[in-house]
C-alpha cells in the first residue's frame, strides 16, 4: 500500500516541476511561491517532526536544533567556497566577475536538488513506516507526502534552474526527485527505520532549506519585481503548507 501511495507522490512531484517550467514569464511569482513553500515546509513540517523524533539535548540544546543550525551553516559555507573557487577560476581565464557575484554557481543548485531528492527518499521511508504502524497513520502521512511532493517537484526544478543549470539537468533532477519516494517506500519492506536518525536528518535538511529560501530564493524573487503579488505568493505558499499539515493531523 505504501508503494502504491508513493506512486501518487511520483505523479505529484512531476506535476510540480511541470508547473514551474510553464510559468517562466512570471519567474518572480514562481520564486516567491517557492520561497513560501520552502519556509512552510521547514517551519511547519520538517522542524516540528525533527524535534519530536530527535528531541534529546546536547549541552542544553535539542539535537534537532543543533543540526538545524549546522545545516544552515553548511549550506552557507559550501556556497561561499564554490563562489570563491568560481571567482578564482574566472580571474585565471581573464573573465570579469562583477561586484554582484558574476552569476550563480551551478553546483550549488545541483547540491540543493540532490538534497531535495534525499528528503523525498526520507518521505517515502516515513510513508512506509507509517503504514507499518497502522492504516490511519499511513493515510495521514500519505496526505502530507503526496500534497507537499508537489512543492518538492516545484522547488527541485526551480532550484536547479535558478543557479544556471541547463533545462536538461533540471528535468533529470526532477525525475530523480519523483522516483525517490517510491524507492524510500519500497525500502521499508526490508527494514524498520529507527526514529532518532530520521529526526536528526530532518533537522539538518531543514537548516539547508531555510538558508536557500531566505538567502537566495526570496531575495532573487524581489530583486527585479518587488511587487505585492510576489509577497502574496510567498505568504500563500506558507499558508498552503500550513493547511496541508493541519489536514494531515
Amino acid at each position: 500500500m505504501a508503494v502504491i501511495v508513493a506512486l501518487g507522490a511520483f505523479l505529484m512531484t512531476l506535476a510540480g516541476g511541470w508547473t514551474a517550467q510553464r510559468v517562466t514569464d512570471r519567474r518572480h511569482l514562481v520564486l516567491g511561491l517557492a520561497g513560501g513553500l520552502m519556509l512552510g515546509v521547514v517551519g511547519l513540517d520538517l522542524l516540528p517532526e525533527a524535534m519530536r523524533a530527535a528531541g534529546q539535548q546536547v549541552f542544553g540544546v535539542p539535537l534537532a536544533l543543533l543540526l538545524f543550525v549546522a545545516g544552515f551553516l553548511t549550506a552557507h559555507v559550501v556556497e561561499r567556497l564554490l563562489a570563491v573557487r568560481q571567482a578564482a577560476h574566472g580571474a585565471e581565464n581573464g573573465i570579469a566577475t562583477g561586484a554582484g557575484g558574476g552569476g550563480r554557481v551551478p553546483e550549488v543548485g545541483l547540491t540543493a536538488a540532490a538534497a531535495m531528492v534525499g528528503h523525498s527518499v526520507a518521505d517515502g521511508v516515513a510513508l512506509g513506516a507509517a503504514f507499518q504502524v497502522g492504516g490511519g497513520m499511513g493515510v495521514a502521512v500519505a496526505l502530507a507526502v503526496i500534497t507537499h511532493d508537489f512543492a518538492d517537484g516545484f522547488n527541485t526544478y526551480t532550484l536547479t534552474r535558478l543557479y544556471g543549470n541547463a533545462r536538461r539537468r533540471a528535468v533529470m533532477m526532477l525525475f530523480a526527485d519523483a522516483a525517490a519516494p517510491v524507492v524510500g517506500a519500497a525500502s521499508t519492506l526490508l527494514f524498520t527505520l529507527p526514529e532518532e536518525p530520521l529526526g536528526a536528518y530532518l533537522g539538518f535538511f531543514g537548516g539547508v532549506l531555510l538558508y536557500l529560501a531566505a538567502a537566495e530564493i526570496l531575495p532573487e524573487a524581489h530583486h527585479k519585481h518587488p511587487a505585492l503579488s510576489t509577497l502574496m505568493c510567498t505568504v500563500g505558499g506558507v499558508a498552503g503548507i500550513w493547511l496541508v499539515v493541519g489536514l494531515a493531523d
